[in-house]
């Protein structure tokens, strides 16, 4: 007994503390497995009894052991033996660490979930120790402790209980792709209900999950294309030169680095090809200060919002702060860029507005600075996501990269054939389906979370899948709802890092269940389907805990109905990104904290002279108890720049001095220690020196909205030409108008079928509400001098926030805004705003309203008589639909957005509103309805408008229009 008993401990001692004999033991997953929980280092250590172990090994294999319990047994084993051992010390130590093993079965006691600030302690990386034990938690003591891909080091908050230091994928579903069988490029589904899943699930992610993520901290990985810009912009060493790039060199100078990299020598691309071995590279040693530049000066095409990627060759000694600099219509944000990981292929730093041209206010700096020895290295910045540019059956798409399947990104982000094309270049539609967890493996391979595999060495530790389904019910009316799926049987049930594949169990529940609620909570109704364990590709083959999540059934009107509206779409993303929040932070034992709901009723006014005082108000969320504001971050712009990077405030107000003849603008966005929520609207303030006179501007167009609905016996479906709805800024949703309304054709997909349409929108980035329009009236007043102008939502009115009686002239502007009985109610003029507006017409003052639908949700006897007594108009009682879109009348003609498309949101149909004397028609449609009404009594002065002013196309007739009606108002 004693001759077992030293050779088992020695066996074990030495095979615990070798890497490679652990590994020929217990196989290569079970041992990491074993490493990262029981905190033994594999380093500096030695192994003496090979043939005992081989003699154990060998025994092993005569065992019919299914190789997941084989795993178990392992451990089993191991007890046993450190039992025998529990009179030596390092028995003992084993022996403890094995009985704090989490089953595979349970997870561990969660953390508070979200718990309050104030009655939990934070066990985040800036205050946890090293000696903290993690090893009952899924990820054990596996964390990564280094500095992440990249940080924005202008933000102006620091998040410790969110998720900071976390690099995540995350992809919506499916993209144009190449059908080899049919010789074309098509949608892999099919049009229903005005759009594609391949189109729907990008409305999901890209401005709603994505953004939140971030905010909490996330670094976020998409094999897809993410920038909704067709513009692309590239500035590369190999093929620029001056002003577009130009090196600076100090004490250490740019050189050759002898690496591969990027080069745009070709417009399209073949099968095979790879951009980022077609260049060369650069580097420079890095330095404390004084460094050498490298300036990349694009010459944009048109202004707009670009997405900025960057590349560099990662080496020995690469540094991990590499500093580089986005100037943005002169506005500066910072960027730190850990190169030692994710080198030779696009990184994406942020999305920022440029100016059309080329100019050094628009441009990206990298430097040599470093807090780090060793060397700073450059390759191409892109700009914008471009159109699609891979060749397939002697064709591109035709379509913006975005809109393409993964496929096609990860060739032009310099991924390996194996990696977008597994299938040898003979079945895209594959391809793509693998191209997306296969991409994250690329990435993550040789990171902490996946140490057995090669790859970029980007720490992701949780892929997404975001997809909706097919499915319906008879009954026409009810929500076919949420599914989702995961795989845990494949490779023993563990994953390369060492934790339990049923940890992807837990997070798909998770997310189920939270959603499930969220969505409930905010609209009364949902349904909850099932947890698939299934082996499908995208929850197979990632080495990281990974989900799909079927949102809804696209096949589905009631799901679709809900779905289209941006305000259920941004419940669903802020479930989702609850659901990660928390599922991570619990597999490392971290408390977390959500982040806060967006500032409401924000409004700026003049304490005195030139003196500005921004106001706003919490919004509470009451899901989540821990989502309460600490702070918040004040953004601002003058004129036409960019917004800045935010100034730090700790109350719910903040005052400034304005320079004079400038419109500056304003949102605020709240802050914890979870991240940043989304930004509030928009408020913009004017002053002129002299100024006699005060005006506001009111926003009251809040609306989102899906399309008009068509319901009746026979029909179902949207009815664009009706009302298209109103999204939540720019989406590239929309596929074209339903044209199959007949209820019997239910199941059918493709032509002919329930929800069939057109295709006029697909490729298009259709403008929505951008919640700015303060900015556009209080630009258009710069002329008018003898006002100062401030701005208020609609909201500060209607609870006297903001008291309409200090102000000579009320400007209110209504957009889109009409109340379509469903989720949200977006009234015009409600009852409080009505009162509000009366009392200030009846003291005298000058009121100018604009809006498409000022009289479709005023029809009740109250809403009738406002319209007649203080706005001088009566409701027709239908919608006009122009043939044109141009305006004529008080001595000049102009156009204004009546067509869906991407410059403006879009008022494609206005009500008719028929002047009441003494009040007239100054402006007439091209079918001869009034446009607007004015009123010019001795009491107080209106001027009414039937479509939205800010939607006039041209600023010259804006500005011409706007001092034209001031001037009428001021009259009074």
């Amino acid at each position: 007994m004693l001759f077992f008993h030293h050779i088992y401990n020695s066996l074990i001692i030495s095979t615990l503390k070798n890497t490679r004999c652990l590994t020929a033991f217990f196989g290569k997953r079970s041992s990491r497995f074993l490493l990262s929980n029981c905190q033994i280092s594999p380093r500096n250590l030695r192994s003496n009894f090979f043939q005992a172990l081989f003699f154990l090994k060998n025994f092993d294999k005569t065992v019919p052991f299914h190789p997941l319990r084989r795993a178990w047994f392992h451990m089993v084993l191991l007890t046993v033996v450190c039992t025998l051992l529990s009179s030596c010390k390092m028995g003992q130590r084993i022996l403890s660490d094995i009985q704090q093993l989490p089953s595979s079965s349970t997870q561990p006691s969660p953390t508070p979930s979200g718990g309050d600030d104030k009655s939990t302690k934070p066990t985040d990386a800036a205050s946890t120790t090293k000696k903290e034990d993690k090893s009952a938690y899924p990820w054990g003591n596996n964390d990564y402790d280094g500095k992440p891909w990249v940080t924005n080091a202008s933000r102006p908050l620091s998040i410790s209980q969110g998720l900071q230091n976390r690099h995540i994928c995350i992809w919506p579903s499916h993209g144009r792709y190449y059908d080899q069988a049919k010789e074309t490029w098509k949608w892999q589904r099919p049009f229903l209900f005005g759009t594609t899943e391949d189109l729907f699930t990008q409305t999901i992610v890209v401005p709603f999950l994505i953004p939140m993520l971030e905010k909490a901290g996330a670094n976020v990985f998409m094999p897809r294309e993410r920038d909704w810009q067709r513009n692309e912009v590239i500035v590369d060493n190999d093929d620029s030169q001056k002003p577009n790039y130009v090196e600076t060199n100090t004490m250490s100078r740019w050189q050759n680095a002898e690496v591969a990299g990027f080069s745009w020598k070709q417009e399209t691309y073949v099968d095979g090809d790879n951009p980022f071995e077609a260049g060369t590279t650069r580097m420079a040693k890095s330095v404390k200060n004084m460094g050498s530049e490298i300036s990349y000066q694009p010459d944009f095409p048109e202004s707009g919002n670009y997405a900025v990627y960057v590349s560099y060759p990662t080496v020995e000694k690469s540094v991990d702060d590499a500093k580089y600099t986005v100037w943005h219509q002169g506005q500066s944000t910072v960027f730190r860029v850990n190169q030692q990981m994710g080198g030779s292929t696009w990184v994406y730093l942020g999305t920022f507005y440029f100016d059309k041209g080329c100019n050094q206010y628009n441009r990206v700096i990298l430097s040599n600075e470093s807090d780090c020895k060793g060397y700073v290295t450059a390759d191409a910045v892109r700009f914008g996501g471009g159109m699609g540019n891979v060749v397939r059956g002697g064709t591109t798409s035709g379509m913006p990269r975005c809109l393409e399947g993964s496929r096609y990104f990860a060739q032009w982000a310099g991924a390996p054939y194996n990696i977008y094309s597994p299938k040898q270049g003979t079945d895209d539609y594959r391809d793509d389906i693998y191209c997306r967890p296969y991409m994250a493996n690329w990435l993550a391979g040789g990171s902490c979370y996946q140490p057995d595999s090669t790859g970029k060495k980007v720490p992701l530790e949780l892929s997404l899948a975001v997809h909706s389904d097919a499915g319906f019910n008879r009954d026409y009316k009810s929500i076919y709802g949420t599914l989702a799926i995961c795989t845990t049987p494949t490779n023993d049930g563990m994953y390369d890092g060492g934790i339990s594949r049923q940890a992807s169990k837990t997070f798909a529940r998770s997310m189920l269940d939270n959603m499930n609620r969220d969505i409930k909570a905010q609209f009364g109704k949902w349904t909850l389907r099932e947890l698939w364990d299934k082996s499908y590709i995208e929850t197979r083959v990632p080495e990281m805990p990974s989900a799909i999540i079927e949102t809804l059934s696209h096949q589905s009107f009631p799901d679709m109905v809900m779905a289209q509206d941006p305000n259920f779409r941004m419940t669903m993303a802020r479930s989702i990104y609850k659901s990660i929040l928390q599922f991570i932070n619990e597999s490392h034992g971290k408390h977390y904290t959500v982040a806060p709901l967006p500032p409401s009723n924000i409004r700026c006014e003049f304490s005195s002279g030139d003196e500005l005082v921004i106001r706003w108000d919490a919004t509470t969320d009451e899901l989540e108890k821990s989502a309460k504001p600490a702070s918040y971050i004040l953004y601002r712009k003058t004129g036409v720049g960019a917004f800045d990077n935010g100034t730090a405030v700790k109350g719910n107000s903040y005052k400034m001095k304005l320079q004079p003849g400038v419109v500056y603008s304003f949102k605020v966005s709240a802050v914890n220690k979870g991240g940043e929520s989304f930004p509030s609207e928009t408020v913009a303030a004017l002053h002129n020196s002299g100024a006699t006179r005060s005006a506001v501007i009111v926003n009251g167009f809040h609306r989102l909205a899906a399309p008009a609905v068509r319901e009746t016996s026979t029909e179902q479906g949207f009815d664009f030409d009706l009302d298209p709805g109103i999204g939540y800024g720019p989406t590239a949703g929309w596929s074209g108008r339903q044209t199959v309304f007949d209820k019997t054709k239910i199941g059918i997909e493709g032509p002919g079928g329930l929800g069939y349409g057109s295709s006029e929108w697909q490729g298009l980035f259709l403008a929505g509400n951008d919640f700015n329009y303060a900015y556009t009236h209080a630009e258009a007043m710069k002329g008018l001098l003898e006002y100062n102008v401030s701005s208020c939502t609609s909201k500060a009115v209607e609870t006297g926030q903001v008291n309409l009686m200090k102000y000579h002239l009320v400007d209110m502007i209504l957009g889109l805004q009409k109340d379509d009985n469903r989720y949200v109610s977006y009234k015009t003029f409600t009852p409080a705003m009505q009162s509000a507006l009366a009392s200030f017409a009846n003291s005298g003052g000058a009121l100018m309203v604009s809006g498409a639908f000022l009289g479709s949700d005023m029809t009740e006897k109250a809403d009738s008589t406002f319209l007649a007594d203080v706005l001088k108009v009566n409701y027709a009682g239908q919608v006009y639909r122009e043939a044109d879109n141009s305006v004529k009348g008080m001595g000049t003609t102009f156009e204004y957005y009546n067509q869906l498309g991407e410059e403006h949101y879009a008022a494609t149909a206005c009500d008719i509103l028929h002047p009441l004397q003494p009040a007239y028609a100054t402006l007439v449609f091209s079918t001869g309805h009034p446009a607007a009404v004015a009123y010019g009594g001795s009491d107080y002065h209106a001027f009414t408008l039937a479509f939205p002013f800010e939607c006039i196309t041209s600023y010259r007739k804006r500005a011409a229009m706007m001092k034209a009606i001031v001037n009428f108002l001021g009259n009074n």
